[in-house]
């Protein structure tokens, strides 16, 4: 599996469709905020975008002319990382599709079969032959360097409602044949405040460079996540990774009172651009993170957007784009 920052040929993203996703917000939020992080991304690189056919219109006349496919698809949810294909590339330039199973979050939300179905479907519209899976596997559980390093939490991957007849070197083993990984670092816990995916990765760990990652953590012990995110420096740093650590992590409230966290770190790698979900409550924060971040990508435009309706949803503009690698040479 490439790196997010390798060429890309073009980047998958999925229209909402389910209102009953979209929890504290409204699917028209949803479907605005997609529209801009599909345009912002289309501004580097094609996107094609996965509409259920009775939405394909909808999204037609609401987004760009130019560098938007629109592929119309049965769909049930919008988190395209996780209910997507991976796209491995050989030594020989060869691409292949891993088409892991999908569950939809150890059966969290339902209906899922459409999502369940929509990467074989996606596949063989880009002409990419397919590699059937029988593991569990979301995409957003997983980040890699390209170079052969593979980093999850344990939080989410040994979960029984994911693959309950597996043990952990078993899933291991699966990561390093599918998608060439020589080494499965494995954090413990991901951000608490994320519950619907059980401690995704991509929401407090990217890697920058082989071997180098940024990692959340927090900046006081009386944060909850203080312990998880102490621990996971100490993991990286034993598995021989550079960590640069990343302590902004904007919070908002549900109408409830619940907390949801919008991380920065959920940030997509376009090509040229760096695609980032900010808080939009503290602009010096957002301010700060932008710039850092344009820091550690020198050769990408850090573009910012709005990250409150998708964390309301329960993920961010990582969450909803995935990357497919462009042919070598």
């Amino acid at each position: 599996m490439p790196a997010e920052w390798s060429p890309h040929e073009c980047t998958l993203v999925a229209w909402p469709q389910r209102q009953a996703a979209w929890r504290g917000t409204t699917i028209e939020a949803a479907r605005d905020t997609h529209a801009e992080v599909i345009a912002a991304v289309a501004e580097f690189e094609p996107v094609v975008v996965v509409a259920d056919p009775s939405q394909a219109e909808d999204a037609r006349t609401r987004l760009p002319d130019e560098n938007v496919e629109i592929l119309a698809l049965p769909i049930d949810d919008s988190w395209l990382r996780d209910s997507g294909p991976i796209v491995t590339a050989g030594a020989d330039g060869v691409r292949k599709g891993v088409d892991f199973r999908f569950n939809a979050w150890g059966e969290a939300f339902s209906p899922y079969d459409n999502d369940a179905a929509v990467a074989q479907a996606i596949l063989s519209h880009l002409g990419i032959e397919r590699q059937a899976q029988q593991m569990v596997l979301e995409g957003g559980s997983i980040a890699v360097d390209g170079e052969g390093l593979l980093v999850t939490t344990e939080q989410c991957l040994l979960e029984p409602t994911r693959n309950p007849d597996m043990d952990r070197d078993q899933i291991a083993a699966v990561l390093r044949s599918s998608l060439g990984a020589d080494e499965v670092i494995w954090l413990g816990q991901g951000l608490l405040e994320d519950a619907d995916t059980d401690g995704h990765v991509d929401n407090i760990c990217a890697f920058i460079e082989p071997g180098k990652a940024l990692l959340q953590t927090v900046p006081a012990e009386e944060d909850p996540n203080w312990g998880a995110t102490r621990e996971n420096v100490q993991r990286l740093k034993a598995a021989g990774v550079e960590v640069t650590e990343w302590e902004l992590l904007p919070r908002i409230q549900r109408q409830d009172g619940e907390p949801v966290v919008v991380p920065y770190m959920n940030f997509y790698i376009a090509n040229d651009a760096l695609i980032v979900p900010i808080g939009g409550i503290d602009p010096d924060m957002d301010e700060e993170a932008l710039g850092r971040l344009a820091e550690l990508f020198p050769d990408r435009e850090a573009v910012g957007i709005d990250g409150r309706v998708l964390a309301l949803g329960g993920g961010g503009i990582h969450c909803i784009t995935q990357q497919i690698p462009a042919l070598k040479g």
